[in-house]
């Protein structure tokens, strides 16, 4: 990356995010990618919730060759045993550099100071701490971070920019893949054999921390699984 990219201001990236979202929107995820490692370079990184390795791999494809990408993991201390295998098999297989996040307490810190359960409790102050915080940490050094987050996944995305800007942490946020249908997630799987969680063959449609995630039912969008029962539709790393 150049000098003046990185002394871009905030009104320069966001001017940049809404121009590239309007030109993009037609392109497909890889030239997406390849947009965002051309502008951004190594302060470019992808998020995963190692729900699949999708954006991941497709990250890895636009990278300039022998250049590894970033993909950022938070390890909420609440994943379930497959989420963490994903991980590991997604850092042991694939050309990427897995950096994982971790919360400023453990699980047994914020129970002594919070009480048990707390996600049962006050689920907003439980994902704050254990993902919104840690995210804001790690993304840091970065100006630009991409996602897997889909349109047709709820209607609360369902306005999703493929390039937009992230105006809670002032950075570019990439959703290369916002266009994309859940059979297109699974085409592209079959066709380059990208990892996926397990749990996606066991009824799972979107997975988060184990306590807050159950199966989704018949008609039920692929968000339904999480925090059912509850208004809350995000943990706050979208809004």
């Amino acid at each position: 990356m150049t000098t003046a990219q990185e002394e871009r201001t905030a009104e320069d990236l966001k001017a940049l995010a809404e121009q590239a979202g309007r030109d993009l929107e037609d392109a497909s995820a890889l030239e997406i990618l390849q947009w965002a490692v051309q502008t951004f370079g190594k302060r470019f990184c992808v998020t995963s919730s190692m729900e699949d390795a999708v954006v991941a791999h497709l990250a890895s494809r636009a990278m300039p060759g022998g250049t590894k990408v970033d993909v950022v993991f938070l390890d909420t201390g609440y994943h379930f045993p497959e989420t963490i295998g994903t991980r590991d098999a997604v850092e042991a297989v694939m050309d990427v550099n897995v950096i994982t996040l971790t919360p400023r307490q453990t699980v047994a810190e914020q129970d002594a100071e919070h009480g048990p359960k707390l996600h049962d409790r006050n689920p907003d102050l439980c994902c704050k701490m254990r993902k919104v915080e840690p995210l804001e940490r790690g993304l840091k050094d970065y100006l630009a971070w991409a996602t897997g987050l889909r349109r047709d996944e709820s209607p609360t995305r369902a306005g999703t920019p493929v390039v937009g800007w992230d105006e809670k942490r002032q950075k570019v946020k990439i959703s290369p893949i916002a266009r994309w249908t859940q059979d297109d997630v699974d085409a592209y799987v079959a066709e380059h054999g990208v990892l996926t969680n397990p749990l996606l063959m066991d009824g799972y449609a979107s997975i988060g921390c184990a306590p807050c995630t159950r199966r989704v039912l018949e008609g039920e969008d692929a968000r339904a699984g999480r925090w059912a029962g509850r208004a809350k539709t995000e943990c706050g790393l979208h809004g």
